[in-house]
């Protein structure tokens, strides 16, 4: 798990563009509703050997508390939190003044240039080597049964006898966690916990999202 310095969780709202009233240039930006998170429990190096800020967003509605365990809800009464939907852990480079109960929001990244975003991206089900690695087709004419099949995947007879590991097959595409990073930070608006970054952020709509300072600045 990578460390930062400031971190929030979020939630990937889509992607829109935006015009710069200067010089008229149009980007595109990922609108990203960062926070508020409320902090459920705090981390040392000196009790836990590491430091880290335990995050949780979105509170849970009344007509579904009936869900939350006991031991779940004990962990959030002596936080003094409500209970949480998305409860994410955030390491830190270094020890912070924060306390169980404090309210984290977008304008931890006011003064902050680049960020990394952390997502899980689209998943797409089974599919085959051409829409999974971008294999070219066979020849569709003259009799082929080669069309969209993977073609040889080992030596026969040879050393090794085996399918290697890692091999480019057809297999589960996408749902995975991915990191894009050095994204620059376009716009923070805290009044509606809107955090604004030029490119490109993993996931689907509404998909889970965590935000923190860039490890490059």
């Amino acid at each position: 798990m990578r460390q930062c310095m400031a971190g929030i969780l979020g939630r990937k709202l889509g992607s829109t563009q935006i015009f710069d009233p200067e010089s008229g240039a149009c980007s595109h930006v990922t609108v990203i509703k960062a926070g508020p998170c409320r902090v459920t429990q705090v981390k040392t190096r000196e009790v836990n050997g590491y430091s880290a800020l335990q995050l949780g967003l979105e509170e849970v509605s009344r007509p579904k508390l009936k869900r939350v365990n006991r031991p779940a809800q004990g962990h959030f009464k002596r936080a003094g939190v409500p209970p949480m939907r998305v409860l994410k852990e955030v390491r830190l480079r270094k020890d912070v003044e924060a306390t169980a109960g404090d309210t984290i929001t977008v304008e931890i990244f006011k003064d902050i240039k680049r960020v990394d975003v952390v997502g899980t991206t689209k998943g797409r089900g089974f599919s085959g080597c051409i829409r999974r690695w971008g294999f070219n087709r066979g020849p569709m004419t003259h009799g082929s049964k080669n069309v969209r099949e993977p073609g040889s995947v080992g030596g026969k007879g040879e050393v090794p006898t085996k399918v290697i590991k890692g091999k480019r097959m057809a297999g589960q595409y996408g749902n995975a966690r991915r990191t894009v990073r050095n994204l620059e930070v376009v716009k923070v608006d805290p009044e509606n916990h809107i955090l604004l970054v030029r490119g490109a952020v993993p996931g689907p709509r509404n998909g889970l999202v965590i935000v923190s300072d860039s490890v490059r600045g």
